[in-house]
């Protein structure tokens, strides 16, 4: 019976989503609530979503100011110079700027929302790639795979999703996960380089390093470019200069200079602390944000300013989280997500059932073309994790298996998520074609972050 109710609660809570006919928050809340009822649970519903709620809540807080910090220092400048430094050194080489482009992506992407890290990108690198004869097709591709792998970060969305929905911590399910996140960000960069050389074949560059020493005052460009690009940008009624498409970071004194280097150190020593674990993610956050809003936003109405331009981003996310807490709470409390792990199990070959956490990861960043990251996370991932301990597996060992390609690697060419369209309509590219040119490059994110936390025991076999 239990079995058979946590089934149905979860069909009809995918059929809701996917339909998109009632809201994720509507059907993480109200639909429980109301299994809850009619299979007689209803006089303990206060227990169950109290205590769902409260399993949830540090996640909650951690999400909440994880993503107030960052917006802070991406609006303090913080990145900027590391951003003009990059686009700098790419100058006019379609490989470099490739490259480049990763680079850019993976630093803007370190505040976990795809929707900023695409408009940040894109707008920086189009005119730039325009200018080239660069395809608009490799700008998206490249800011996708650096943007999937950065999504994994415990403030973003999926690995959020994942804590909240088993009940876990960021110690749980993220940083075993690190080394596969930096196998990810590497082979990232070894991609970006394979698909800017055949760019730059394409584009007729042979030699770089002779193109450089010809390049003059007039068009700095030159000379990186094949003949028939070059004498189209030679044709622009102005001779384009690189400051016109990367200008030159502004320089900083007194204060200023002091206050840059003070953001500096406070974002490396969180890094530190993260990766060290030596406090609890939400406690660490709370404390940093204090720190830097003093600093940077020291009057209440800078500091009302900074909350009502990016508090709609807390409470989308928060909500949510929440939400989940009430879902999960109600499902786990009742016992039918225990009841259908069981039921999963009685299934399932006991030999396969050690290759769940290898099975959810490789299927993982394909399924987000089918799954929205509510619907995967809330409603299939407790399933599988149960299941997976039923057969003395580890439910974070799944939830590690997940964010190395659900909505993580899988987000940005989903059509599911809005961010991919942010991503798609700002490069001017069809999403068919986006899908078809990048898909097997982040398909490989997947497979060689999947192999490295196989060798590091992230996930087991």
């Amino acid at each position: 019976m239990l079995a058979a109710s946590g089934f149905v609660t979860i069909a009809l809570f995918l059929v809701a989503v996917l339909s998109r006919r009632v809201s994720v928050l509507i059907a993480l809340t109200a639909l429980p609530i109301l299994v809850a009822v009619v299979t007689g649970h209803g006089g303990a519903l206060g227990t169950l979503v109290g205590g769902g709620l409260l399993k949830v809540a540090p996640v909650a807080i951690m999400i909440t100011f994880a993503v107030l910090y960052f917006s802070l220092m991406i609006d303090v400048g913080l990145f900027d110079p590391a951003v003009a430094r990059v686009l700098r050194w790419a100058k006019g080489d379609p490989l470099k700027i490739t490259v480049g482009t990763a680079m850019l992506t993976l630093l803007v992407a370190l505040d976990g929302d795809g929707a900023s890290t695409f408009l940040i990108t894109v707008s920086a690198l189009l005119p730039i790639y325009k200018r080239l004869g660069m395809r608009p097709l490799v700008l998206a591709g490249v800011v996708c795979l650096g943007a999937g792998v950065m999504n994994m970060v415990p403030w973003g969305g999926p690995t959020a999703r994942a804590m909240a929905a088993l009940h876990l911590t960021s110690g749980d399910i993220f940083v075993p996960a690190i080394p596969a996140m930096v196998a990810g960000i590497l082979w990232v960069l070894v991609a970006a380089f394979l698909i800017g050389r055949s760019e730059r074949k394409r584009l007729g560059v042979t030699n770089p390093a002779e193109s450089r020493r010809t390049r003059t005052a007039a068009d700095p460009l030159a000379g990186t470019v094949s003949a028939v690009t070059a004498g189209r940008i030679g044709n622009d009624r102005h001779s384009i200069e690189l400051d016109e498409v990367v200008p030159a970071p502004e320089p900083r004194a007194g204060w200023a200079r002091v206050r840059f280097w003070f953001n500096v150190v406070l974002t490396l020593a969180l890094v530190v602390v993260l990766l060290a674990q030596w406090f609890p993610l939400e406690v660490v956050f709370v404390i940093a944000f204090v720190i830097a809003v003093i600093v940077n936003r020291p009057k209440w109405e800078q500091q009302q300013e900074l909350f009502t331009k990016h508090g709609t981003n807390v409470v989308l996310v928060t909500t949510m989280i929440f939400a989940a807490g009430v879902f999960t709470g109600i499902l786990g409390g009742t016992g039918m997500i225990g009841a259908m792990a069981k039921w999963l199990a009685g299934i399932i070959p006991h030999g396969a059932g050690g290759a769940l956490p290898v099975i959810v990861a490789v299927t993982g960043m394909p399924l987000s073309l089918v799954f929205t990251p509510d619907a995967y996370y809330f409603g299939v991932l407790p399933v599988l994790a149960e299941t997976s301990a039923t057969f003395g597996g580890s439910a974070a060992e799944v939830g590690t298996a997940a964010i190395l390609g659900q909505m993580t690697t899988g987000f940005p060419l989903s059509p599911l998520t809005a961010s991919t369209f942010i991503l798609v309509g700002m490069s001017g590219v069809d999403l068919g074609a986006h899908q078809r040119f990048i898909f097997k490059w982040a398909f490989g994110t997947t497979l060689v972050m999947t192999v490295v936390a196989l060798v590091t025991g992230a996930i087991s076999f």
